[in-house]
């Protein structure tokens, strides 16, 4: 754990497994909102700090309210999520993100408002609550006081199946599902909860790009094994490749042990961004089938983007 986990004491616990929808009276069922992962520590006041240990305060100050929907202190973990006509618009929230100027996020509050959903809680009134089971987690969360942004996830009991197919015809992200007596384990991938999404998604460090026409660029992808970055394939990006430079420093070494097949006109970068590819499925080779840019994300290291040896 780091710095402000350190100072907490508290760090997300992480799913730890994928696997399809199913149906168990062990279980309760949540839906997986696209959003940023966020624990929110409530006393007199908020702080909201996200998994990289990123204080996230300034970015959405409409949730500061957040102390005041329980009697008690409390440490709250959910979702930070923007919605766009009742479904998560991922992009929006990406945006919010990104933004330093108190003027211009006082204006994104208008029209890219942000919400917190509550999924668990890990201390009530001082009182440390991760060794209870989840189901006793949750019994607590029954006083929370919902706002115009601030809500408690809806459980679902059993039905795993019809809620995940529910949420193919809505084209949400999927479902979560949690073993009811499963403890938080602070910054542990645990088991115990497992993720059924509807379209899958990777994290890729963005290696290079290869600019096509009409300034559309294609960003080379990798993943570590172990301590070598290995070539993943590449995902259509359509923005200038002026701004793609202003973000990374290119560099003229190939990060790769070789140079991946036709990409002799490959512009270099450092490793540093990592991006989220959703796509279909994989072929027998490891490549995305349909992938499509889900978008960049600051919290997470392009060292911590791994390939999954399980597959």
């Amino acid at each position: 754990m780091s710095d402000l986990f350190d100072q907490h004491g508290y760090a997300p616990m992480l799913i730890g497994r994928s696997e399809e929808a199913f149906d168990s009276e062990d279980y309760l069922y949540e839906i997986k909102w696209d959003g940023t992962r966020c624990l929110a520590y409530c006393s007199d006041h908020t702080e909201l700090i996200n998994k990289r240990d990123k204080l996230l305060n300034d970015q959405f100050p409409e949730l500061l309210t957040l102390h005041r929907c329980l009697p008690k202190s409390a440490v709250l973990d959910g979702e930070i999520v923007v919605f766009h006509d009742g479904k998560p618009d991922f992009y929006a929230l990406q945006r919010r993100e990104m933004l330093r100027s108190a003027f211009r996020i006082r204006l994104a509050q208008e029209s890219d408002l942000a919400t917190f959903i509550v999924f668990d809680i890990l201390e009530y009134n001082g009182k440390d609550l991760t060794g209870l089971p989840l189901v006793k987690r949750k019994e607590k969360l029954k006083s929370f006081k919902e706002s115009e942004t601030a809500v408690c996830s809806r459980v679902y009991l059993y039905e795993g199946e019809k809620l995940y197919a529910w949420t193919q015809r809505q084209n949400l992200e999927g479902i979560v599902a949690k073993e009811k007596n499963s403890l938080y384990q602070c910054g542990r991938r645990t088991s115990s909860w497992i993720k059924i999404k509807n379209l899958k998604d990777e994290d890729f460090a963005v290696c290079g790009y290869i600019q096509k026409e009409r300034n559309v660029l294609s960003l080379v992808l990798g993943q570590y094994q172990g301590k070598t970055l290995v070539y993943k394939g590449h995902v259509t990006l359509g923005v200038s490749e002026a701004l793609l430079k202003k973000k990374l420093p290119v560099t003229a070494i190939c990060p790769f042990p070789e140079t991946p097949k036709n990409h002799e006109q490959a512009v270099w970068l450092k490793p540093k961004l990592v991006c989220t590819v959703k796509y279909m499925d994989k072929t027998a080779a490891g490549s995305l089938r349909q992938p499509v840019l889900k978008g960049f994300r600051e919290d997470k290291t392009a060292k911590e983007c791994k390939i999954d040896e399980s597959e």
